[in-house]
């Protein structure tokens, strides 16, 4: 059994809730940046281009984690720990693409953050403030992915690698308990990208904060949460468009 985590923040506090299964962390955010290559070997390169990183340590940090699911034994099980916003989404696609290639038997769940209040802004925000108990409860109300669902999450990953959004928007109207929200999310994804040429929805949402609230980097991080937390975004993403606001004035 395998517990597959979205980041070392989560790995950190794991352990305490006594859950069966080895720790796989995906140490990725394909939300931003260059997924191409028609190969593992050649994304895996394109990957360590962008993040400005060696092969070798691109490797030791990220491929290995990867490499274990991969490498995972006939009827294993994999517990996909994802949160509901874009940068989680997009992490999961890649790694339900990932184990749908395996040829084997498996079985795999989606598990949520079904302990957080959705009416709360807190909703999107995910595993990180959970306790022992509450990761328990997440556990408990794990989500199975059929074979369909399978198949339909290397769809959506496909789209999202090709930058078809015309097909992930299509996509995004099946309704499927394992994809919750993903109307919402694919939506929020186009919205970075408006056919008229204009500025993406995160840059002028960053656009408005530094003009009418605060140019201040931490302010703005902030309140970008507030405003757009269906993105994920961490410190990384939002400082890259932040100064690249900043640059343009």
């Amino acid at each position: 059994m395998y517990n597959i985590l979205n980041g070392d923040a989560l790995a950190y506090s794991f352990a305490d809730a006594k859950i069966d299964g080895d720790i796989i962390v995906i140490r990725e955010a394909l939300v931003d940046g260059d997924v191409s290559g028609n190969h593992l070997h050649e994304f895996w390169q394109s990957r360590a281009n962008y993040l400005k990183v060696t092969g070798t340590e691109y490797n030791d940090s990220v491929v290995k984690e990867f490499e274990k699911i991969i490498n995972a034994p006939d009827r294993s099980t994999f517990n996909l720990w994802f949160e509901y916003d874009l940068f989680c989404q997009v992490n999961m696609w890649f790694v339900i693409s990932l184990i749908n290639s395996l040829l084997m038997e498996k079985e795999v769940f989606a598990v949520y953050t079904s302990y957080l209040d959705k009416i709360s802004k807190q909703f999107w925000n995910g595993f990180g403030p959970a306790n022992s108990d509450e990761l328990q409860a997440c556990y408990a109300n794990r989500i199975p992915l059929s074979k369909g669902d399978m198949n339909f999450g290397q769809e959506l990953w496909e789209a999202y690698k090709n930058g078809n959004l015309e097909q992930l928007t299509k996509l995004s109207k099946h309704s499927s308990l394992a994809f919750p929200y993903l109307q919402e999310v694919v939506a929020a994804h186009v919205d970075r990208f408006p056919n008229d040429g204009t500025k993406g929805r995160p840059e002028k949402v960053i656009e408005d904060i530094t003009k009418n609230i605060s140019t201040n980097f931490h302010e703005v991080l902030k309140e970008f949460w507030s405003r757009e937390s269906i993105y994920g975004f961490g410190d990384t993403q939002i400082k890259s468009l932040y100064d690249q606001i900043l640059h343009s004035r």
